[in-house]
């Protein structure tokens, strides 16, 4: 049986959840002001995106089975710490070459926030409400990409970009101190799991025991033929729809001639996009079903991205970027769901896993694209991913509908 969720943790790890991807997306609008900063390309400046990313997806190798033995909360309190002085760091960072390590380390901090967020949820709340409670901690996630992608513009344009990354220390240092008092208030993260789930864990004739070491925990998600096809599927995600979002506000600001604090405001939009299918969830979850929802939101973002790679004026960015942040949740939440039910009985090694796989080809993704601007131009990126997203898409939903279909046969 699930774990009754506390609504006061729940709380701080959306707080958390918030603080992280407001870190993660900040320097999407700095980049132009990076590139000035240092004297180096827009695509070399890039490397403090691709550095985070990077360090997120490696370090997820860590967190899963540290949290399956530790605790979710725990584990994730001592993170939110780490980011609070990685960031303090960059803002004091005094090349790039400093600060892409600094990024790196608030990756590698960072990583363990968001995954063990999301398993924790799936200890805490059964797979018919899993989806719908997923989609309130994206509401967290969205102001925090919202705020991020907004902020790293006007702050730039203002204060500087090194504030915003003092900023950020600041909000996470609140954070990860609310946390450690609660864990102290209530005992909240044991050091061990509750001997009840480790007894169900180790009785289970597919299950793990709970002092597995790190290498049962991975082979035991990795032998799931299910988990190998959603762990691919994050991979092209991450490859395509983050690296193309990313450059949306430097190609704003530097064919249109919009200020960062405009293009960031600009980018923003997708997500209030999120904002809005945080929601709606439910409704449209109930009007499409999971393959449905997958496959709109894969036509959706075809469209999008065909629209920011032609558009002759920077005003058609606005509804493309408020529908493309629509339409990639309907397609990420969905895939979110499925990877907190990859393996239940390691859930924290899995979804950590899946966050690896996510970041992992946001790495590469943002690696390619780079290439592809400082080559080309954002537009050729965008123009793949128009192409791309839809096709994973709807491969993705088909073979939801056959999961589907092989377990109503199977009853």
């Amino acid at each position: 049986m699930p774990v009754v969720a506390s609504d006061r943790q729940l709380l701080l790890l959306s707080l958390a959840a918030f603080a992280s991807m407001t870190t993660m997306r900040v320097c999407d609008p700095l980049l132009p002001a990076l590139a000035n900063e240092f004297s180096v390309t827009t695509g070399v400046a890039a490397q403090v995106i691709s550095a985070f990313a990077i360090a997120y997806g490696l370090l997820q190798l860590v967190y899963g089975p540290l949290a399956d033995r530790y605790g979710k909360f725990r584990v994730v309190s001592v993170a939110v710490l780490g980011c609070a002085a990685s960031n303090l760091a960059a803002g004091f960072a005094p090349s790039l070459g400093w600060l892409v390590a600094f990024r790196a380390a608030t990756g590698g901090t960072a990583a363990a926030i968001i995954p063990l967020t999301m398993a924790w949820i799936g200890d805490s709340v059964g797979y018919e409400r899993r989806q719908e409670v997923l989609a309130r901690l994206l509401s967290a996630t969205v102001v925090g990409m919202i705020v991020g992608q907004w902020a790293g513009g006007v702050f730039a344009d203002t204060l500087g970009w090194r504030s915003v990354f003092i900023a950020l220390a600041l909000l996470f240092a609140v954070s990860g101190i609310m946390m450690r008092l609660e864990m102290r208030r209530t005992h909240a993260a044991s050091p061990r799991e509750p001997q009840a789930r480790r007894q169900a864990h180790a009785d289970a004739p597919t299950g793990v025991p709970a002092q597995a070491g790190f290498a049962q925990r991975l082979r035991k998600v990795i032998d799931e033929p299910w988990a190998r096809e959603v762990l691919a599927v994050s991979i092209v995600e991450g490859a395509v729809a983050y690296s193309a979002f990313a450059f949306v506000p430097s190609y704003l600001h530097q064919r249109f001639g919009l200020s960062m604090a405009w293009a960031g405001a600009v980018l923003a939009l997708y997500g209030v996009g999120g904002f809005c299918y945080s929601r709606i969830a439910p409704f449209m979850l109930a009007r499409w079903g999971e393959s449905g929802l997958a496959r709109r939101g894969g036509i959706v973002l075809g469209v999008i991205f065909a629209v920011l790679a032609a558009m002759p004026h920077w005003g058609w960015a606005l509804p493309a970027c408020f529908a493309g942040g629509l339409g990639f949740y309907m397609l990420h939440n969905t895939l979110q769901t499925h990877a907190t039910q990859m393996a239940p009985t390691v859930r924290g090694t899995a979804v950590s896993l899946f966050s690896c796989a996510l970041f992992f080809g946001q790495s590469i993704g943002v690696v390619a694209a780079s290439w592809v601007v400082d080559h080309l131009s954002a537009r050729a990126v965008f123009a793949a991913a128009a192409v791309a997203l839809p096709i994973l898409a709807w491969g993705f939903a088909a073979r939801i509908g056959i999961r589907v279909r092989a377990t109503e046969n199977a009853r």
